[in-house]
C-alpha cells in the first residue's frame, strides 16, 4: 500500500512572481514575508524550470527547496549534492546583487556540499536579474576634469 503523495505545487504566475521580485528590489530584507517567501518560490521554480534534475537539491527554509541539474539523482535520503542559505541571502543571489563566490565566501551565507554543487554557471536567476536591473536607481556618470 502506498502511503499519501503530495501534490505537485501550483506554478505562480509570472506576474504574482515578477512583482515579488521587485518588491525585492525595492525593499530588500525589508520585504513583507508574504512577499518574500512568493520571491523565493519563483525564483527557485524559474530555476528548476531552466535546469531540471535532481543532482543538486538547492534549499532556501522556510520558504521552499528544488532538485534541480541533471544527472545523479536520489530517491530518499540526504541528496548528493546540497546547496542551503537564507532567503535574503538567496534573493541577492538569484537577482545578481551577490556573486556565487562571495556567497561561499566565509561569511557570506551559502552552505554547499557535494560534487556538483557550484551553481556559479547557473546564477543569477535570468528573470530576476533582469528585473532587478530595471529596478536599479540610475547612475550618474561623471567626468573628471584634469
Amino acid at each position: 500500500m502506498k502511503g499519501p503523495t503530495v501534490p505537485a505545487r501550483k506554478p505562480i504566475p509570472i506576474s504574482d512572481g515578477t512583482a515579488a521580485i521587485r518588491s525585492w528590489c525595492e525593499n530588500g530584507k525589508d520585504t513583507a514575508r508574504p512577499t518574500l517567501a512568493l520571491a523565493v518560490r519563483f525564483t527557485l521554480q524559474a530555476l528548476a524550470e531552466e535546469y531540471p534534475g535532481g543532482a543538486v537539491e538547492l534549499r532556501v527554509p522556510p520558504f521552499g527547496a528544488v532538485q534541480i541539474i541533471e544527472g545523479t539523482s536520489h530517491t530518499r535520503g540526504t541528496p548528493p549534492a546540497v546547496v542551503e542559505m537564507d532567503a535574503a541571502t538567496w534573493m541577492r543571489l538569484a537577482t545578481g546583487e551577490l556573486t556565487w563566490a562571495e556567497g561561499r565566501a566565509k561569511g557570506g551565507g551559502v552552505s554547499a556540499s557535494g560534487e556538483r554543487s557550484d551553481l556559479s554557471e547557473i546564477l543569477p536567476v535570468p528573470i530576476a536579474r533582469r528585473i532587478a536591473a530595471e529596478e536599479a536607481p540610475a547612475r550618474p556618470t561623471t567626468t573628471e576634469e584634469n
